[in-house]
């Protein structure tokens, strides 16, 4: 009798925990992440009527859909960036999404612009870490609850702290992202706000990626800071994810909607099933009827031709990012010479120029140049400028800039009328970290760093320079954050933008044909080991 007591009484128990228990076998979470704009079928490319007719299909069978994105969608194709991300927004729509992580690059257009784009959006735009300054509030929603079937699903956002210095500043200007124990305070506020609120299953939507030097904030950081998150989709690294931190599953698509992420449940777990492009290989008719109206009105736009180009200039990544490359030099060039064009009526002398390697985001091939090449290198707006500093604040922000050589950093400088060299054998000394969070200031400037020549003249510490470059730079954005420091500095504008200087010296000063003078790298910037 009383072992069968005791077996009543354990059957009890299990019914009693499994009532109201969710069953999560019919749902699947289909999920993307840093699209940018690559929302038309192409090769290696799924497009968004891909991701559309996987979602019907699925739907079809029976099954339960949440569509989810893990940012950075609005920004970098020509697709989307004529709309300043209006287009992605009204093909994921159409396509059914149920929630969107802010990235990064969803700042690229003004903060004003996320605004009106989450507006347009029939779905949240989510972030739990970004709060404006005036009020303490967060800056988007930080959660949504969604129902599918009989499962309540709670989605966080988390945007990457590294967006306050990887965008112009202005862009950002009044919020602050929480990093760090904030981060993984406000990220456990929700979780717990969320299971309190009767939702079944946890999803952090995050756009913070897993590199090393992200630590800190990371994905896997969060997850071993925060308890209760049951799944995390993530995005930022470009990376494809499909593993456990402590017992929770970690899943990224990699980018530009080469691969497509299915989470389903199975055996009391999620996995990830990772589709790369060529598995699934229908597309939802509706979705591509709007997608390619759109693409045929941008590349009506884009096709203009600028002049030609006898050599192909190297955007690649990251090879832009780690060393001089002949694309380099020649938007260098193209900034110092509009510059120069700019201010000549002044008399200033403008001495050289500095554009950033992260912000140069395609190559240019040989043979005839359009406008939509030069939008494709130069997707960004950047108004040109010039900024006055001492020799000393030049050194420091080439030693900054460079901190990461022989290795890829979007802070790495192409410059025109500069002659210096690095040596990467010597360990960067850091700092303080510089207000945007991301990079340091040099201890030493001049430790790795040795300019030899400014504007052809031998280079002093002491002497004043004024050098061209973007806006993004000279507010202090990746790792020139001296610049944007009390009394280092003086910006003016000239009036173009990035591209529109780049235009100008093909046609003007080049005559429309971009000669063998680029062919290769002009020794401008030397790294030694």
């Amino acid at each position: 009798m009383r072992k069968i007591f005791w077996l009543v009484l354990i059957l009890t128990i299990a019914a009693f925990q499994t009532i109201g228990a969710a069953d999560f076998s019919n749902l699947i979470v289909i999920h993307t992440n840093d699209t940018h704009g690559y929302d038309q079928k192409a090769d290696g490319v799924y497009g968004m009527a891909a991701v559309a007719a996987l979602k019907q299909e699925y739907e079809a069978k029976g099954k339960d859909v949440l569509l989810v994105d893990a940012g950075d969608a609005i920004q970098d194709h020509n697709l989307v960036n004529l709309s300043q991300g209006k287009t992605a927004v009204s093909f994921m729509n159409a396509a059914g999404y149920d929630a969107m992580a802010l990235g990064n690059h969803e700042f690229d257009y003004g903060q004003d612009v996320t605004l009106e784009r989450a507006a347009e959006a029939d779905f949240p735009f989510l972030s739990c870490n970004i709060l404006v300054d005036a009020t303490g509030k967060p800056f988007v929603r930080p959660y949504t609850i969604v129902k599918k079937g009989g499962v309540t699903v709670g989605i966080i956002g988390i945007t990457t702290p590294e967006t306050a210095g990887a965008t112009n500043p202005k862009h950002v200007y009044g919020l602050t992202f929480l990093d760090g124990q904030d981060l993984y305070d406000a990220v456990q506020s929700n979780v717990d706000y969320l299971r309190g609120a009767g939702c079944d299953l946890i999803v952090a939507l995050g756009h913070v990626g897993s590199e090393p030097i992200s630590e800190g904030h990371r994905s896997d950081d969060i997850l071993r800071h925060v308890q209760g998150i049951d799944l995390f989709i993530d995005g930022h690294d470009h990376r494809v994810k499909n593993y456990r931190v402590d017992g929770v599953l970690l899943a990224s698509a990699g980018s530009h909607l080469a691969n497509i992420g299915v989470v389903s449940y199975e055996g009391g777990q999620w996995h990830e099933q990772n589709l790369p492009y060529g598995v699934f290989e229908k597309e939802n008719e509706a979705v591509k009827a709007l997608v390619d109206a759109a693409a045929e009105d941008v590349q009506a736009e884009l096709s203009r031709p600028i002049g030609t180009s006898e050599v192909m200039l190297d955007g690649s990544r990251p090879k832009v990012r780690m060393e001089e490359t002949n694309l380099g030099d020649f938007i260098a060039d193209a900034v110092l010479w509009q510059a120069r064009m700019a201010m000549a009526a002044e008399g200033t002398t403008i001495d050289g120029a500095v554009v950033n390697g992260g912000g140069l985001r395609a190559s240019i091939p040989a043979g005839a140049v359009t406008q939509g090449d030069v939008q494709g290198v130069l997707p960004y707006r950047n108004q040109v400028c010039v900024v006055t500093m001492t020799g000393q604040t030049l050194l420091e922000i080439m030693e900054a800039a460079t901190a990461a050589a022989p290795y890829p950093a979007g802070a790495f400088p192409q410059v025109s009328g500069i002659e210096m060299t690095v040596r990467t054998d010597i360990p960067f000394a850091k700092g303080r970290v510089y207000g945007n969070g991301k990079y340091y200031k040099p201890v030493k400037p001049g430790q790795r760093v040795t300019i030899h020549r400014v504007g052809g003249k031998a280079f002093s510490p002491d002497a004043v320079y004024t050098i061209a470059t973007y806006e993004f730079v000279s507010r202090g954005g990746d790792a020139y954050g001296v610049l944007a420091e009390p009394g280092k500095a003086e910006t003016k504008y000239v009036g173009y933008t990035d591209a529109e200087a780049i235009v100008h010296y093909i046609q003007d000063e080049l005559q429309g044909r971009i000669g063998t003078e680029y062919a290769a790298p002009q020794g401008r910037m030397q790294l030694r080991p």
